[in-house]
């Protein structure tokens, strides 16, 4: 695998300085946001149950059942597996999650082995699993396993980020950001990173939600 990694905050750096040369609007976003998060996590079946509990709800709400699933001991495969879909629905999981967590830890994925596939074996891999779509899916890839021209065109914030950066009459689709971001390779994960932290300054400032 000769695929670009992510591995530190001066990685993050070159990829800013690359994106603000090539497109003048992010040049004027980092004077903004300033420097970008690293946000790299370790990998492994927790980081993709978390990226599973996290999907389509807030930060806080996908914390608060991440914590009940630790308290109770449920973020291991054989755990999952041998308590019920009732139980983890205990703990903050909706049913469909429940069960998609339950795909995940019938999946015998090999996490360790997926560091050394390129990033496009990695998400069809991923999601071939019940649960994991490709925003799941490329999230996992960013974050947990560094690489660097990974874009999750589907996420919302991106999408709206998009929008007022490059004053467009509406926010983008999954497929045309998906388009738009071809020109941000080889730093795409930083580009989703600088889109994200612009997202929160223009939240702030004009009441975003």
């Amino acid at each position: 695998m000769d695929e670009r990694v992510i591995s530190s905050q001066e990685d993050i750096a070159q990829g800013a300085a690359w994106l603000a040369k090539s497109e003048p609007r992010f040049a004027h976003a980092l004077e903004l946001t300033g420097t970008l998060p690293l946000r790299l996590r370790e990998d492994g079946f927790e980081s993709l149950l978390s990226a599973i509990v996290s999907q389509q709800i807030s930060v806080a709400a996908a914390r608060g059942v991440w914590n009940r699933l630790e308290a109770a001991g449920a973020t291991n495969p054989a755990r999952i597996r041998a308590v019920s879909v009732e139980d983890m629905r205990k703990y903050g999981l909706t049913r469909q999650k429940a069960g998609y967590a339950k795909a995940l830890a019938e999946s015998g994925i090999d996490f360790a082995a997926l560091r050394h596939q390129r990033t496009g074996e990695v998400l069809r891999e991923l999601t071939a699993i019940k649960g994991v779509g490709i925003w799941t899916a490329e999230i996992y890839a960013m974050f947990s396993l560094g690489r660097a021209d990974v874009f999750a065109a589907g996420d919302l914030a991106l999408q709206e980020a998009a929008k007022v950066l490059f004053s467009l009459d509406e926010r983008p689709k999954d497929k045309a950001l998906r388009q738009m971001a071809e020109a941000w390779a080889p730093w795409r994960a930083v580009a989703a990173r600088l889109l994200w932290s612009y997202y929160r300054v223009i939240k702030d400032r004009e009441g975003i939600t």
